[in-house]
């Protein structure tokens, strides 16, 4: 089913951003280097917006929390939207 596609989908994305918000916290990764530039530049399409909405408070940066809500709704409303129509 293309519903379980999009699910799985959102889920491998969702799990790429956890992935970045954990290594994160390892200050001596070298995000100019493969494979976390990679990373870095695909997850930042999603955490960008929201960075830009809500400014880091002290050195924490709760962008990423934002991400992961609004991804999951989305990600609910696309599935049941698609399962409705029987994809």
């Amino acid at each position: 089913m293309i519903s379980y596609g999009v699910y799985q989908l959102f889920n491998l994305i969702m799990l790429l951003m956890l992935i970045k918000v954990l290594l994160s916290w390892f200050p001596n990764i070298n995000w100019y280097n493969e494979p976390f530039r990679s990373l870095k530049k695909f997850t930042d399409i999603f955490f960008e917006p929201f960075r830009k909405i809500i400014p880091p408070v002290g050195m924490i940066d709760f962008s990423p929390i934002v991400a992961f809500l609004i991804l999951g709704f989305v990600q609910q409303g696309l599935t049941r939207l698609l399962m409705a129509f029987g994809l």
